[in-house]
């Protein structure tokens, strides 16, 4: 066997090692990030059990008038009370906590529940969002390889997931919520000089004639009909990912609080 044969061979070895490597630390990334993640659902559903049942209570005040926080946060509260919700979409893996930092709009872009560096991160509220107040939650929140965070909204492209899974359910700390989807839209991040719609420009939404533009060019953009159209005065939630049929692509799931 020549040298340059031999050479070539080794090399070959070194990369199929260095990828094995990869693949194994990847592995290992993707099932530790699994288990923290069904650990904290684990200790939702605990605390879910100390409540009342599954009925979904209106908002809850003690003697003081003050509201009561779920049963079902106060453990996560404890533990990080960057927590702000908890969104769960039946038939997808979906089942995550909803964070938003005070100072750092996109650190949960790139951290876990414990504040721990992690590629994944969880899912977020943007900057211009807040829990009591805003019209309109915007929600952040990585496309996955692995599948894990907000991969599975891509269902959502197919109308006859929609008609199956046409609700989801997301809890702030003081209030179950049940919201009904009225688009599916495929966009992209814009520059800031293109004259277009650009659904994650939330804080220009200001008046009712705001809202009413927001809702007519989301249902434009629309994949399919859903029949459903919010007014003014109605809560809406976006959840919005990357989308990789086009640079810079996303997609995003809008949908309103039911009354």
């Amino acid at each position: 066997m020549s040298k340059t044969k031999k050479i070539l061979i080794a090399v070959s070895l070194l990369v199929l090692v260095f990828s094995l490597v990869s693949l194994a630390r990847m592995l290992v990334r993707d099932y530790v990030e699994q288990q923290k993640i069904e650990e904290l659902a684990k200790v939702w559903e605990d605390g879910s059990d100390k409540g009342e049942g599954n009925a979904v209570p209106s908002l809850l005040f003690n003697k003081a008038n003050e509201p009561v926080m779920l049963p079902e946060f106060r453990e996560l509260y404890g533990r990080n009370p960057d927590i702000v919700g908890w969104l769960k979409i039946d038939g997808t893996r979906i089942e995550y906590p909803v964070m938003q930092h005070p100072q750092d709009a996109e650190y949960y872009l790139n951290h876990d529940f414990d504040k721990k560096e992690n590629k994944g991160g969880l899912p977020f509220l943007d900057e211009h969002s807040r829990i009591n107040g805003s019209d309109i939650l915007l929600i952040h929140g990585h496309h996955m390889k692995s599948g894990w965070m907000f991969k599975d909204l891509m269902k959502y492209k197919e109308e006859s997931f929609y008609k199956e899974h046409a609700t989801f359910q997301f809890s702030t700390l003081y209030e179950k919520e049940e919201y009904e989807i009225i688009a599916v839209i495929l966009s992209q991040v814009y520059r800031k000089s293109d004259d277009v719609f650009k659904y994650y420009q939330i804080e220009k939404v200001r008046t009712p004639a705001d809202f009413d533009a927001y809702v007519r060019n989301i249902q434009e953009l629309a994949l399919y009909d859903t029949g459903v159209t919010p007014r003014h005065g109605d809560k809406l939630i976006v959840l919005s990912t990357c989308e990789y049929s086009t640079e810079n692509g996303r997609l995003a799931v809008v949908a309103r609080k039911r009354k």
